[in-house]
């Protein structure tokens, strides 16, 4: 019988990988081993965009605040819950991939614990948007509006199903930053 979590060495139980924190802040590394050890731990193959947003929400407050208010945050927080422990498994056989971004696959990484097509555009879009708003490195907000310029990422779905309007959330995202994406914007209005 297999074990529901795969084995893996020591270096990919959730550690942060030079490439994987390269351009981002302290906080945001953090989400970013946060979501990779939630893969591990919840037997899924891939570290996806739900995962991001989990771990997102845990660890930073700014975040919290763009989302919305404590009930909605309950709510989506409970969805992300479910998800993790029943609702999700229909998610651990297939790959987080839309289509809407371009792939950015991790260099020399295994299946298990790689990050989804999807998860790894995010990343690159956080950091893309922190150069853009002449930030060293890319933090919560940023790692946000990667999140939902998707419309068909698994944390859009999270959070449409919550009650949290993904394309006002995205809106208020660019408002707050002043730092608009034509190029996500003509992605996301095409669809």
């Amino acid at each position: 019988m297999q074990p529901r979590i795969p084995r893996q060495p020591v270096q990919d139980q959730g550690g942060i990988h030079a490439d994987d924190d390269a351009g981002l802040g302290a906080e945001l590394a953090a989400v970013v081993a946060g979501a990779r050890r939630r893969a591990v731990r919840d037997g899924d193959r891939q570290v996806d965009t739900a995962h991001l947003l989990h771990s997102l929400i845990e660890y930073d407050p700014e975040v919290r605040a763009v989302i919305g208010d404590a009930p909605q945050l309950a709510r989506l927080l409970a969805y992300l819950v479910q998800r993790s422990i029943g609702y999700g498994l229909r998610w651990q056989s297939g790959i987080e991939d839309s289509g809407a971004l371009p792939a950015v696959p991790q260099a020399g990484a295994k299946e298990d614990g790689a990050w989804s097509p999807v998860a790894a555009a995010a990343l690159e879009y956080a950091r893309n948007r922190a150069r853009r708003r002449t930030a060293g490195r890319a933090d919560g907000t940023d790692l946000l509006a990667g999140l939902v310029v998707d419309p068909e990422s698994r944390a859009v779905e999270v959070l449409e199903r919550a009650g949290v309007a993904a394309r006002a959330l995205a809106v208020r995202v660019d408002g707050d930053s002043g730092v608009r994406d034509a190029e996500a914007e003509s992605r996301t209005s095409s669809r």
